[in-house]
């Protein structure tokens, strides 16, 4: 070989060891890009797709069977219907009325949840026919005796938490992000909640709550996923186990209707008063 020959290779070799070295850096800062991201910003981006799939349904309405477990594993029920309305430049409206026992039979409990700000909740109690707002500082206690606080019966509006992804786990031989949502709202029962979605629906799951002193305080797993109008999934079936009483409570689900006609006019004080 001569010698402008052998310089001519051994500048081709160096140009092609640092072509080689760029796009091992290039493909190195892709990869920080991808950290860079954030668990935050990842977080936010799956509740974003799971947020996005549940909208558009409008109202709906459902039968409910609620079993109460106390630590002995001893059981009572209670019949209830919900009703709920879409809101598009707010958080969603519920209704939730008591059939069954009787002695708690016209108990209604309405709900305006707000994407900034604490939501309003008001309670009617038949016994003392008049309407109870429900303070703020006491969204975090029980409803009605059972291991649902206030809280967990509003809609669980994007806004209401910071978020941040944690990992990819199989949980129940399916794939699921799981990421951890922190409550804005400083008077939460909650400092926060992790949250199992599968990859194929963004379903929830699983949540588990802790409490304001980080401890695990509750576990809520949903089952039994249906699909509504060939776009909207809903568990029939929600099981809240309180991990510091040996308490359970299990919600089952029947005959959901959607987009029935219900209005505004179907969401409001005067209709607390007289549900039935």
């Amino acid at each position: 070989m001569t010698q402008k020959n052998h310089s001519s290779s051994t500048r081709s070799l160096a140009h092609r060891i640092t072509w080689t070295a760029l796009a091992i850096v290039a493909i190195a800062v892709v990869a920080l890009d991808a950290q860079a991201q954030s668990a935050e910003e990842r977080g936010l981006e799956i509740e974003h797709e799971r947020d996005r799939r549940d909208t558009g349904w409008g109202d709906s309405s459902v039968n409910l069977n609620m079993i109460l477990r106390n630590r002995q594993g001893q059981e009572s029920s209670r019949s209830l219907r919900t009703s709920a309305l879409e809101q598009t430049e707010d958080g969603d409206w519920s209704l939730i009325v008591f059939n069954e026992p009787r002695d708690i039979s016209g108990t209604a409990l309405l709900s305006y949840t707000h994407r900034v700000g604490p939501d309003d909740q008001w309670l009617y109690l038949p016994a003392l026919k008049r309407v109870k707002r429900i303070a703020s500082d006491n969204k975090s206690g029980p409803f009605v005796g059972s291991e649902f606080a206030y809280e967990d019966l509003s809609s669980q509006e994007t806004e209401k938490y910071t978020f941040k992804y944690l990992r990819d786990e199989v949980f129940d031989a399916r794939e699921h992000f799981v990421i951890e949502r922190y409550p804005v709202d400083p008077k939460s029962g909650y400092t926060r909640q992790v949250v199992w979605l599968d990859k194929e629906e963004y379903r929830v799951w699983k949540v588990e709550y802790y409490d304001r002193k980080e401890s695990l305080l509750k576990t809520l797993t949903q089952s039994d996923y249906k699909e509504y109008l060939d776009d909207y999934w809903r568990p029939l079936r929600m099981d809240m186990v309180n991990h510091q009483t040996g308490k359970s409570t299990t919600l089952i689900f029947t005959d959901y209707e959607f987009r029935t006609g219900q209005s505004e006019g179907d969401f409001n004080q005067a209709t607390l008063r007289r549900a039935r």
